[in-house]
């Protein structure tokens, strides 16, 4: 049996294909391994930021192709055809990181009743989050509709809630208003909804284009949008924070020469922009340096700070409040087969996929 994997150029992302290999014989997988069978998967922009890093922060050797070509890293829903491991039986559900593929062999370590962790040597060196798997049968959460929703949104909205944590525990660094860019994006609007929820005071602008404005708009938590052309129309004599989710090296240059010393945070989540380079963050800009916002150092610093499940109940009480705006915010379109794929893999390069769509994919026809 063929397990099907969909690859990209590293040095142009522009460039993909659908290879198939051998399926791994379930006797020769290694002791307590898992061959699992990928269902569905999600794909939004965050993705194309995984790719453009890929290299950067190490995204590209978890789930290793064939030289010159690299497999992006999804969140998503896997089953568990083969197991070897004896606290693990077929059939069972998994939800996390895995390859844009048919299948995935997982060498199972620490498991428990929660989850598990992939112990394969060459994803190590990694955040945990990016090897952890839960064990989600059953779990009403991530069924039907609801698993979409965990898939496109719970791993955005992670990142959402540790900016919203981040720049509360600074006091928002002295800043009014809150500034965020690709305000149309599910890690945008997530956080919108966050820092609206405060009510704090603090003013939540969103910057979009011409053609996303509408959407924008209708989500109801920000509390103005901007468009991109206008943003030197902002009123520049009171302090703002940042927030880039796109990696735009020019907006970013006009913001601060626009806000001069009174911008007081400017942090970079995303590079959906790729002609932007990463080292261009450093250029000298007026106001504060720019500076990227590392999630795991966030976790890791939270997670010693609130006591073993503090992370996790924090942001479970957030997901409630976030995730029954989903029905109104959302549209899930699935996909399903290498061609459907492909096609929504370069839509989603090329931005032509709507905001109000969220993309679940599957190689399997």
């Amino acid at each position: 049996m063929q397990a099907i994997d969909f690859v990209v150029a590293r040095n142009d992302l522009q460039q993909c294909k659908v290879i198939e290999t051998q399926l791994p014989d379930a006797a020769a997988l290694p002791d307590e391994a898992l061959l699992v069978r990928v269902t569905r998967f999600a794909f939004t922009a965050n993705n194309i930021t995984y790719a453009v890093l890929g290299d950067h922060l190490k995204y590209w050797q978890l789930f290793p192709a064939p030289g010159g070509f690299g497999n992006v890293p999804v969140w998503g829903f896997g089953e568990a055809i083969t197991s070897k491991h004896p606290a693990m039986a077929a059939g069972e559900i998994l939800f996390g990181y895995f390859p844009m593929a048919t299948h995935l062999v997982i060498e199972a370590a620490d498991v428990s009743k929660i989850g598990l962790r992939d112990a394969a040597a060459h994803r190590q060196g990694v955040a945990p989050v990016y090897n952890a798997y839960r064990r989600v049968s059953g779990d009403p959460a991530f069924v039907g509709k609801q698993g979409d929703y965990q898939a496109l949104l719970r791993p955005l909205f992670m990142l959402s809630f540790l900016v919203d944590d981040f720049l509360a525990e600074n006091e928002f660094y002295g800043a009014k208003s809150v500034m965020l860019s690709s305000a149309s994006s599910k890690t945008a609007y997530g956080l919108a909804h966050l820092l609206h929820a405060r009510r704090n005071g603090i003013k939540v602008i969103g910057l979009t284009s011409a053609g996303n404005t509408s959407f924008v708009k209708s989500l109801g938590c920000y509390d103005e949008v901007v468009t991109y052309d206008s943003v030197s129309s902002l009123p520049k004599n009171s302090a703002v924070a940042y927030v880039d989710m796109a990696g735009n090296t020019p907006l970013r240059t006009t913001l601060h020469r626009h806000f001069g010393e009174q911008m007081k945070y400017s942090g970079i989540i995303g590079l959906t922009h790729r002609k932007s380079s990463p080292d261009e963050a450093a250029q000298a800009l007026p106001g504060a340096k720019p500076q990227f916002f590392f999630a795991p150092d966030q976790i890791r610093k939270r997670a010693k700070e609130w006591g073993p499940g503090g992370v996790d109940m924090r942001f479970g009480a957030a997901w409630s409040g976030f995730a029954p705006k989903l029905d109104q915010w959302m549209k899930v379109i699935e996909h399903h087969g290498p061609t459907a794929v492909q096609r929504a893999y370069l839509d989603t390069l090329n931005g032509r996929v709507p905001p109000d769509q969220g993309l679940i994919l599957s190689l399997a026809p």
